[in-house]
């Protein structure tokens, strides 16, 4: 039988980086309050990703969550679904679980998932003939309830994840990324939107498994 220990297991997040945006209200549950806020994370390649975190109130006593603060942090990738001109949107966010110091030795941004792919993978190249594959990846959560994260492959990952069956249990280890896009509205109207997704670095399936090569 599986344990909520076991489910912390599937789902694990570190996040160390600066206050971009502070916290502001976003719901109650149980009636307890939580608040959303976006980490600022710089990767090696010295871009940043923008994070969107999700905390509860009780956690917040004491920890500077002021914008420009440094802030490390374990958590879960969660998904939830969001109403948005009447159609069912699926957002993302890294869900605390408590705050912790900075590890200077540690990779700022480390996800580690085992789910099952629910969806059939999407291969396709670039322009520039690089390999691209998007997952969906299902990963249960106590009380019967389930993450959707959309997982972006490449290289000789897309290759090895896009003949993977719908409904195989595999591990995926990589960071949070956030990329801009621009999304077509009408003839004349577009707009830029965030999206969010788990670049995966290596994934294991069985006994075998694969790293990003480029």
């Amino acid at each position: 039988m599986n344990t909520e220990a076991t489910y912390l297991k599937n789902n694990k997040v570190y996040l160390s980086g600066t206050v971009h945006v502070p916290p502001k209200y976003s719901h109650e549950l149980y009636g307890e309050g939580f608040y959303e806020f976006i980490l600022k994370v710089q990767r090696l390649s010295e871009q940043c990703d923008y994070i969107p975190v999700t905390v509860s109130e009780r956690l917040m006593s004491g920890v500077d969550i002021s914008e420009g603060a440094t802030l490390a942090l374990n958590g879960q990738f969660r998904s939830y679904n969001k109403m948005d001109n009447a159609k069912s949107k699926l957002m993302l966010t890294v869900f605390v679980r408590d705050f912790v110091s900075p590890e200077t030795e540690q990779n700022p941004n480390t996800v580690e998932l085992s789910g099952y792919i629910c969806k059939a993978p999407i291969y396709r190249t670039t322009p520039f003939n690089r390999e691209i594959c998007d997952v969906l990846l299902a990963v249960n959560r106590a009380y019967n309830k389930s993450d959707y994260i959309p997982c972006i492959a490449w290289g000789r990952n897309a290759r090895f994840v896009r003949d993977i069956e719908v409904g195989q249990r595999i591990t995926v280890f990589g960071r949070v990324q956030s990329r801009e896009y621009t999304k077509k509205l009408s003839e004349t109207e577009s707009e830029t939107r965030t999206a969010y997704e788990l670049s995966i670095g290596r994934i294991v399936c069985g006994d075998t498994s694969a790293e990003e090569d480029d």
